[in-house]
């Protein structure tokens, strides 16, 4: 697989498929595939059960309103560029210069027409400067605007002890300097803050390699590699797998990293609806039978690319019935787990874990150190062959700074802390936590009528907002109750689906979730978010029972 042109790297596979017992089922095999293989592991599952997943539509009206927003804010967006125009009101936005007006345009005036008009004016909910770690609570500098959030200046005050429900702080080991770091600063005095050289040349440290074979035996695969940055372990390393050729099968939700990854590599692009496994099966059936357009030879690899938690969505992949898919039709599995590593699974390993199925069932594991691990960078782990091959052909091993030293000692304090190797069981703990406060918070969520995406398992909680003025008004006003939120909208998401995302982390308290919960329950009844048919009961008591700080 490894080799993009199709050659023979090591036999030229991963691992070598076992023919699938499910292949002459009916259109109800899948599912009867999926159980004969988890008891052939010797681990039967219901999958039903952890696979509890809401994505309720909303009610007309509400989309009808959104829609209409819209479309009042395009109107006026015209008339304001009208009045710019004529110098009727200052126009702040970038103007191609009038001496170079018969030059090609580097500025295309329409496509800037959604910031000019709309994002602008709501800019002040993003990009906040905050200063301080991003634990449970956070300080953020305030800021103003004189000009409708052109530009911003600095009052100088600080807004204190905000709750912080925005970072990917699962585990809540993103935190500022303790004692339990003292390995950090040790580092930092050994090796200095920076390698300034490639894995290639000089810059393969003895902390890099003990961080992969951390890593990987923390997988439970073969071997591991890290590099310095998230993204480009995806859209640096999905080029090298695939080429001209090859077919990428991905899901309509994948992360930008991996959709600039695809497009990068060469090969074919084929998305499919998110976690539609019939849909998926349709374009495997089409491309076995039919190959390559217009010579039909048959494809040199496919490879299907999904994420483990989707983090606009807060859905889980549906990796068994992908997997019975994957050997059914011999292709090839990317799984990137940013935000699942160490958020999932009874001792934090992910899906793979939390589904409990084997490690060779997926082909290409990827994942990021910038949600649970408190640090940054990201790794690709697998078979040995594939990592070897990733090693010479990758382009961010080649031309990439590799990872700082301090960075690669925290990434290994945090995997000691979870496997255990510590000495103690807080990793165990946080895990646990994450898991009671995601569904503390998703209950409470519900009961109190908010149309919420996702799994129930999932920490990333996505609460529909929909209309654009709302969303403003949404993060605006639970910063003046001192609570950070992170507000998504188009195109981010689609035009009609605008959202607050919530990150649970192992780190907030009862009485921080249910601060939370009465601010939201404020929120929903001033801006009227509650659209859930199916709620439960209109203003739900909060849990009171004694809550604990994690011990650092």
């Amino acid at each position: 697989m490894a080799n993009p042109g199709g050659g023979a790297v090591c036999n030229g596979t991963l691992h070598n498929h076992k023919n699938p017992s499910h292949g002459s089922q009916s259109e109800t095999g899948t599912k009867n595939g999926i159980m004969k293989e988890a008891q052939q592991n010797g681990k039967p599952h219901f999958y039903e059960n952890l696979f509890v997943e809401s994505f309720e539509e909303a009610p007309l009206h509400v989309l009808v309103f959104t829609y209409m927003g819209y479309g009042i804010g395009t109107l006026f967006g015209y008339f304001r560029d009208f009045l710019r125009n004529w110098g009727i009101e200052k126009c702040n936005a970038a103007v191609e210069r009038e001496e170079q007006k018969d030059f090609v345009p580097l500025y295309q005036d329409f496509e800037n027409f959604y910031t000019r008009n709309l994002y602008m004016r709501i800019r002040d909910n993003w990009n906040r400067p905050i200063c301080s770690a991003p634990g449970p609570h956070f300080d953020v500098v305030e800021r103003v605007s004189d000009d409708y959030n052109w530009t911003f200046r600095f009052t100088g005050r600080i807004i204190k002890d905000v709750i912080n429900m925005g970072s990917y702080n699962f585990l809540g080991l993103a935190v500022k300097y303790n004692e339990s770091m003292k390995t950090i600063k040790d580092v930092l005095e050994t090796y200095g803050s920076g390698v300034a050289s490639t894995r290639h040349e000089m810059g393969t440290l003895d902390k890099h390699k003990e961080l992969e074979d951390l890593m990987a035996k923390f997988l439970n695969v073969e071997a591991a590699m890290v590099f310095g940055m998230g993204f480009a372990t995806n859209s640096m390393n999905i080029p090298a797998l695939v080429g001209k050729g090859c077919l990428i099968l991905s899901d309509e939700l994948n992360h930008t990293s991996i959709v600039l990854g695809a497009r990068l590599s060469g090969a074919t692009i084929r998305p499919f609806k998110h976690n539609n496994i019939e849909d998926l099966e349709k374009l495997l059936r089409e491309a076995i039978i039919y190959g390559q357009p217009r010579t039909r030879r048959a494809w040199k690899k496919i490879l299907i690319l999904v994420e483990g938690i989707y983090s606009m969505e807060g859905s889980i992949v549906n990796l068994p019935q992908i997997v019975a898919l994957k050997k059914k039709y011999k292709a090839y599995l990317y799984m990137d787990e940013a935000h699942s590593i160490g958020a999932l699974g009874p001792t934090g390993r992910g899906v793979r874990e939390y589904f409990g199925m084997n490690p060779d069932d997926v082909d290409v594991y990827m994942g990021t150190f910038t949600k649970s691990f408190g640090s940054s960078g990201g790794y690709i782990a697998g078979k040995k062959e594939l990592v070897d091959y990733l090693r010479v052909h990758s382009h961010s091993a080649v031309y990439a700074t590799s990872m700082s030293p301090p960075i690669a000692e925290q990434i290994i304090r945090s995997l000691k802390l979870i496997m255990g190797l510590d000495g103690t069981t807080q990793g165990l703990q946080r895990i646990q936590q994450l898991a009671k406060n995601t569904k503390y918070f998703r209950e409470k969520l519900k009961e109190l009528g908010f149309i919420i995406y996702g799994n129930d398992k999932s920490p990333v909680v996505p609460v529909l907002l929909y209309m654009p003025s709302k969303v403003a008004a949404f993060a605006r006003h639970m910063l003046e109750r001192k609570i950070g939120v992170v507000v998504v909208g188009f195109p981010a998401t689609p035009l009609a689906e605008a959202r607050a995302r919530f990150c649970i982390s192992a780190a907030h308290t009862r009485e921080m979730l249910d601060t939370v919960l009465e601010a939201l329950d404020e929120m929903g009844d001033l801006l009227h978010l509650k659209y859930s048919r199916h709620r439960k009961s209109a203003r739900p008591v909060l849990n009171d029972e004694m809550s604990f700080e994690l011990d650092d």
